[in-house]
């Protein structure tokens, strides 16, 4: 499988180039050259497999230059019940009798769903850079969860080390502590000063100084980095298997959106051929995706206009993989989606919804909905009261959407993001009661902390990666 890049630069290499790559040299992100498809006989025979053999079959076509062997010894240790403290990974729960379910995604190091892609980031990594005697430098930035659970699977990893951008005070207390308490040689923390899309934009930044990039060997753990994507869309296979419904019957996902990967995830796996009916891309007052699924209109924020909310995950106001999204929109034309992109750099806006793409977005299967604060508590309030479960607000506005857009007779699996004792602040004000925390994590936030703090400044930075390289 050969990759290339959303904006038409062709043959970018193999999983394993573009896995260190990042960004692709011309700014845009890789993507496969093709989708692989299983057919509906192909489908069937993935059925009861465990989710370490599930992934090898939802992932092989798109890693062939790692050997079988080697692959399959990575997933097993990646998807390892130790890892993720349950036999199936991500268990799948029905709430009540309704036909909503839970998809539970937050039971590994880190309790957030970033960890089942970012577990398998740490193997490869480590196995890719091994064997071609190289070191990789990432450079990411984090909205509250990817950070922790980065730095969780790049502990140890003598040939990875981990700069991480995040937005000053705009985390949980939870999410600070579990990030900050870090203390390893090859981890560092960095506070900037301001949103997360200011974080994300000094990414890009000095991912677009080619040398700066190459002298330093800058990589991406974000959400921009394919593997992860590819990881993610397991899930859903995962997950569409555990309902045991009749061959070809469909299932519904809501999933809360901020970045756009988790969903673009499950896009590929329709992509490839599962019975995915709709997929509720929920926002909350950042409501970007929102605002395009109902107009057609996809409006980036300014720093500014990004509300500080209850579910800061999706504090977003520039939805990274939406790129890929707009690229299999447009048939897979990077002309296309570099002049669509070339139209937000310039407006901040690109209007689709006089263009003939419009309906091939009204037929792709994605649709949006928007929550609020007392939405949230409410939600969450809701779904204690009726089903004895306790949530987090990102999956609360996942639950929310997702009751709105579900279809009777059809499943509707909700994506669950975090563990609540991450957002503990927010339960507690709609349930009146401390979330539980594992014990592991019990007195976190009372550790010491170790970070830097930094303005919104790609010099500051690119001189911060140096002193620490050497």
């Amino acid at each position: 499988m050969k990759y290339v890049s959303t904006r038409s630069l062709r043959d970018l290499g193999g999983f394993s180039d573009v896995l260190l790559m990042g960004l692709a040299p011309d700014g845009g992100l890789a993507m496969p050259e093709h989708i692989p498809t299983f057919s509906p006989n192909e489908l069937e025979g993935l059925r009861g497999l465990e989710y370490s053999a599930l992934a090898y079959a939802v992932m092989r076509p798109f890693i062939d230059d790692i050997p079988e062997q080697d692959l399959r010894e990575m997933l097993r240790a990646t998807y390892h019940p130790d890892v993720f403290h349950s036999a199936e990974i991500t268990p799948l729960v029905r709430l009540g009798d309704s036909d909503l379910y839970l998809l539970e995604l937050s039971n590994g190091p880190s309790l957030a769903f970033k960890d089942i892609a970012m577990q398998f980031l740490g193997q490869v990594f480590e196995y890719v850079l091994e064997r071609r005697g190289e070191h990789l430098n990432i450079l990411g930035a984090t909205s509250g969860d990817t950070g922790s659970a980065a730095e969780y699977a790049m502990l140890g990893k003598a040939r990875v080390n981990v700069f991480m951008l995040s937005p000053h005070g705009r985390m949980s207390a939870f999410q600070q502590a579990q990030m900050f308490s870090i203390n390893e040689p090859n981890i560092f923390n960095i506070t900037v000063n301001g949103v997360f899309d200011d974080c994300q934009d000094l990414v890009k930044e000095v991912n677009a100084d080619a040398g700066f990039k190459a002298r330093y060997t800058i990589g991406a753990v974000n959400s921009i980095n394919w593997a992860r994507v590819l990881a993610q869309a397991v899930y859903y296979f995962k997950a569409y298997f555990a309902l045991n419904l009749p061959a070809g019957q469909q299932a519904d996902f809501s999933v809360p959106s901020g970045n756009f990967g988790n969903v673009f995830a499950g896009y590929l796996a329709r992509r490839m051929g599962l019975p995915i009916g709709q997929l509720v891309v929920a926002s909350n007052e950042n409501d970007v995706l929102h605002e395009f699924f109902s107009t057609g209109v996809y409006r980036v924020r300014k720093a500014a206009q990004v509300a500080q909310t209850s579910s800061p995950s999706m504090d977003i106001g520039k939805a990274s993989n939406f790129e890929r999204y707009l690229y299999l929109v447009a048939g897979a034309d990077g002309v296309q989606t570099r002049a669509w992109w070339a139209e937000v750099g310039e407006s901040r806006a690109v209007d689709l919804s006089d263009s003939t793409h419009w309906e091939a977005v009204k037929s792709s299967g994605l649709v949006g909905g928007r929550s609020n604060h007392e939405d949230r508590l409410d939600t969450i309030r809701r779904a204690d009261k009726r089903f004895g479960r306790l949530i987090d607000p990102h999956t609360a506005d996942g639950l929310l959407v997702g009751e709105r857009y579900a279809r009777a007779g059809v499943p509707m699996v909700c994506l669950e993001t975090a563990l609540p004792a991450k957002f503990e602040g927010t339960v507690e004000e709609a349930v009146n009661r401390t979330p539980p925390r594992p014990a592991r994590f019990e007195g976190i936030e009372e550790q010491p902390r170790f970070y830097t703090a930094m303005d919104n400044d790609a010099a500051e930075l690119k001189a911060f990666v140096v002193e620490k390289l050497g």
